[in-house]
C-alpha cells in the first residue's frame, strides 16, 4: 500500500471532530494521486452520508451538468479529486445544514495536496472554500468573486453551490449560465480529454 493510499485509510478512520457529529463520522473523499481537477465544495449532506458517495444528490446532478461530465467521468479518480471543506455530515441548523467542522481542511488538505501532482484546476464551491483558498483575494460577497472568476485562474475557478435552492440566485445572476458554465465546460474539457 502506499502512502497516499495509507493518507486516505486513515482520513476514512478519522473521529477528531465525532463529538460534534450528529450522525457520528463519516468521512467521505474521492480522489487519487493523478486527479486533474479538483472539486473543494462543503460537506457531505444527509443524502451523501447515507449513500457514502460524494455528489449523490441533487447538487450533484447539477455539477455534473455545469462541467459537462457523464457520472462515470466525475468519479474516475484519475480526472476529478473530491475533497470537501468537511469530510462529514456537519449536522443541521435553523437555514440549512451548518458549516464544514473546521477540523477537516487543516488537518488534511495539505497532506493530500502535496501528494497530487498532476491538478491543474482547483473548482472552489461556496464561500467556505473560497474564503479558505482565496483568503483577502476573494470579492466581498460570494458573487462578486464568482463573476470575476477569471481573476482566479488558471489555478482557481470559484462557484457557487450548485444547490437546487439557489435557484433565486441563478435567475438573478443568468451571467452564470452564460458566462461561467461554457467556460468551466470547455475547461474541463480540455483537461479530461
Amino acid at each position: 500500500m502506499s502512502s497516499f493510499d495509507d493518507l486516505l485509510k486513515q482520513i476514512r478512520a478519522c473521529t477528531v471532530c465525532a463529538e460534534y457529529l450528529p450522525l457520528g463520522p463519516k468521512p467521505i473523499v474521492s480522489v487519487g494521486r493523478n486527479s486533474k481537477i479538483l472539486v473543494i465544495g462543503q460537506a457531505p449532506g444527509t443524502k451523501v452520508h447515507a449513500s457514502g458517495i460524494a455528489w449523490n444528490d441533487a447538487s450533484g446532478k447539477n455539477l455534473r451538468k455545469w462541467l459537462g461530465v457523464t457520472d462515470e467521468q466525475f468519479y474516475d479518480t484519475e480526472l476529478f479529486g473530491i475533497v470537501p471543506m468537511g469530510f462529514c455530515y456537519p449536522g443541521r441548523g435553523k437555514s440549512g445544514d451548518l458549516p464544514p467542522r473546521p477540523e477537516c481542511a487543516p488537518l488534511w488538505h495539505g497532506k493530500i495536496f502535496d501528494q497530487l501532482k498532476e491538478v491543474k484546476l482547483t473548482l472552489l464551491i461556496g464561500q467556505y472554500a473560497q474564503a479558505y483558498y482565496l483568503g483577502k483575494g476573494k470579492k466581498s460577497t460570494l458573487t462578486e468573486t464568482v463573476q470575476n472568476f477569471e481573476a482566479y485562474l488558471p489555478k482557481f475557478l470559484p462557484l457557487v453551490h450548485p444547490s437546487p435552492r439557489n435557484g433565486i440566485w441563478m435567475k438573478k445572476n443568468p451571467w452564470f449560465e452564460a458566462d461561467v458554465v461554457p467556460y468551466l465546460q470547455k475547461r474541463v474539457k480540455d483537461l479530461i480529454n
